[in-house]
């Protein structure tokens, strides 16, 4: 999805759980009640640790009666470790708490991260122009599957299961770029077939992060 001026932002989060916005980390959002966690400034390469998620988790655990704003930036900062511990807690949310994570490349958090989030992009000429910043090969399979036929979809889904260890993850890589590539050719065009397309991908992307059966979505979601 796409927003047109930062000063959105509090109105957009209000209403979802867990929000990525790929804008750079250091950009100012006026939220109430706004509690931040960044990178520990004591290491030379910017991490943010599982104990530092952890212990920033914990803060959701009050019985809040308002909304409260949980700000992860750059949410890419956090280690393989961090965001399984991240995502524990965003499997069980609290009320009243909404994530926002702040990140230029939402494509680093993991695919569990994404399908459980509204991913926002700005609003900007430059930005819908931009590809999405996936690996060639996966930009071409993200293109393949958007075009493809019922018939060319049976092939496809054998193309990326092939691999036996990296084969879900791959495949959710193509349909994150499809993703981002039907958002953004809907709103350079307005055509109403690209929104129709993206339904059935953010569908798939939901059965695939949930350990679906990859070839039966990708055939039966795509249809």
């Amino acid at each position: 999805m796409f927003f047109e001026k930062n000063q959105q932002i509090p109105q957009i989060i209000q209403h979802t759980e867990c929000s990525i916005f790929a804008l750079p980390p250091d950009v100012k959002l006026k939220l109430p009640h706004a509690i931040y966690l960044r990178p520990s400034d004591d290491k030379k390469t910017p991490i943010i640790s599982v104990e530092q998620i952890r212990d920033f988790c914990t803060l959701t655990t009050n019985r809040e009666t308002r909304d409260r704003f949980f700000v992860i930036t750059p949410a890419d900062a956090m280690n393989e470790a961090a965001q399984n511990a991240f995502l524990k807690t965003l499997e069980e949310p609290h009320p009243f708490c909404h994530f926002v994570l702040i990140t230029t490349q939402p494509n680093l958090l993991l695919p569990t991260i994404q399908s459980r989030s509204q991913i926002f992009y700005p609003h900007l000429q430059d930005t819908l122009e931009q590809p999405p910043n996936f690996k060639p090969k996966t930009l071409g399979l993200a293109k393949k599957l958007i075009a493809a036929t019922p018939a060319q979809l049976v092939d496809l889904a054998n193309e990326l299961t092939k691999s036996k260890t990296q084969a879900r993850e791959s495949t959710l890589e193509a349909v994150s770029a499809a993703i981002e590539l039907l958002y953004k050719s809907y709103f350079k065009t307005g055509n109403q077939k690209f929104l129709t397309k993206l339904n059935n991908f953010l569908t798939l992307h939901k059965n695939l992060s949930q350990n679906g059966h990859i070839k039966l979505h990708l055939v039966a979601d795509l249809l």
